[in-house]
């Protein structure tokens, strides 16, 4: 299974980097955004001072993680909302596999949610009879294509306007050629539908929020307010390190998460949600459910090294600083997290054996943990992933004994100068295996360090 992931990764992503109009199109989007994020950091007057409490926040959060999500579900459950735990992907689907049942739904309406991407809800659904629709546009997009996100902020982003034009008339039978306005409208049109019809509304949450039980959600179409309110029974499926402790924490979070996500000073709706209709409500679900998951999170939370990753808030800049997702895309991981931080968290939510290799899918840069808004050592927890590979026993036997003799030649500097430039460069391009597979052939200088160093100081 490890080599099929990983041989498919490498499959993927060499395709993808020799795709000129696939980099056009990313290269265009994420250039945008570097053009934008500037302008909503001039927000702040002390921008690490901001970024640095947020971090704090959240290793508050996660240090004090099972207190917090007790206090979450007491106040959450006294307001008339009920919490389930799911330990796995499975009891969060068959969860809600039984809400669903019990409110005999036929179409579901879905909103902000990766999580459902991680337990692959539309496709158990479907299983099972029922339409699960996807309401924001760029996962709607996906979702007519047969593609998962391809980012986990803006899940189209390898699309041109062209693309989707041609899409909807493929699929919708719309009228080739349409502006992006015209296809907003259209889209619009046909969600309106499914809102009407929808028994259940599902989304996710950017945050929990343990003083108040309840969620925050932030979004720029309003589509997660309609999941929310429309449809009698609303379900909440959202990851358990997703915590703060209070809602008083939102007023660093929101910001910072527009600036990072989308370079906004704030998105255009920020809502808490902390339970169904209330007597004297107008509107709102009669039943809120918050299922809160595990699905390997706790593995994370039990390792003090890799802990760290989970004060993310996916904002999604590093995969938009990532040079090697600049150049294969958010598909070729073949997870629901790609970027730097799904090659941090995937092998610990999946299995290192089988993701290992997601985490050497980095130039180690630092670029990652540069951007990130919550100030998370990214580029370090890669190479600490790299490490436990290594030492749970996952490495192969031929580079074990590749970095036992390169151990030996750097602690021998002798070895290191034997032979002749020609020499070296045979070895390193033609003996080892892999080396110029994509990249251009190294060569030696015809002098070593020592040589240079004893024609500068023929004393010493």
């Amino acid at each position: 299974m490890s080599t099929d992931n990983k041989s498919g990764f490498l499959a993927r992503s060499t395709i993808k980097a020799a795709d000129l109009d696939h980099r056009r199109k990313i290269n265009f989007n994420i250039g945008r955004y570097n053009a934008v994020v500037p302008q909503g950091k001039l927000q702040y007057s002390d921008l690490e001072l901001a970024r640095e409490r947020a971090k704090n926040i959240k290793w508050r959060a996660i240090e004090t993680l099972d207190q917090q999500l007790e206090n979450f579900e007491a106040n959450f459950t006294a307001r008339g909302g009920k919490v389930i735990w799911a330990e796995t992907a499975e009891q969060a689907r068959d969860a809600i596999l039984r809400v669903c049942q019990e409110k005999n739904c036929k179409t579901l309406v879905k909103s902000k949610s990766m999580v459902t991407e991680e337990i692959k809800l539309n496709e158990f659904l479907e299983t099972h009879h029922i339409e699960s629709v996807e309401t924001d546009l760029g996962e709607y997009i996906q979702q007519l294509d047969g593609e998962s996100p391809y980012h986990i902020v803006t899940p189209a982003m390898h699309k041109s306007k062209e693309d989707v034009a041609k899409l909807f008339a493929e699929k919708l039978g719309t009228e080739p050629g349409l502006s992006p306005r015209e296809l907003t409208l259209e889209a619009r049109a046909r969600l309106r539908e499914k809102y009407i019809q929808a028994e259940v509304g599902v989304t996710g949450a950017n945050f929990l929020i343990s003083d108040i039980g309840g969620i925050a959600v932030t979004e720029n179409e309003g589509n997660a307010r309609l999941s929310c309110a429309w449809p009698s029974t609303h379900i909440v499926v959202v990851g358990i390190e997703k915590m703060i402790p209070s809602v008083q924490d939102l007023a660093i979070f929101w910001p910072l998460l527009a600036t990072y996500g989308t370079g906004q000073w704030l998105t255009v709706y920020n809502s808490i949600v902390s339970g169904p209709r209330q007597p004297g409500e107008k509107d709102g679900p009669d039943e809120m459910i918050v299922i809160l998951l595990d699905n390997g999170r706790t593995n994370l939370l039990a390792n003090p090294k890799t802990r760290e990753s989970l004060y993310c808030i996916r904002c999604g800049a590093c995969l938009n600083a990532c040079p090697v997702y600049k150049n294969i895309g958010g598909h070729a991981y073949g997870t629901t997290y790609s970027g730097p931080i799904g090659s941090v968290i995937t092998p610990h939510l999946k299995s290192m054996e089988e993701w290992k290799h997601l985490s050497h899918a980095s130039s180690l840069c630092g670029n990652c943990t540069e951007v990130c808004s919550v100030k998370i050592n990214l580029h370090e927890l890669l190479l600490e992933n790299r490490a436990e590979a290594v030492q749970e026993g996952f490495s192969p036997f031929a580079e074990k004994i590749a970095w036992k003799g390169w151990k030996f030649a750097m602690m021998q500097r002798k070895w290191m100068n034997k032979g002749k430039a020609g020499m070296k460069d045979w070895v390193v391009n033609r003996v080892v295996k892999g080396w110029n597979a994509h990249r251009s052939d190294l060569h030696f200088p015809e002098k070593s360090f020592n040589q240079l160093w004893r024609d500068k100081h023929p004393t010493d």
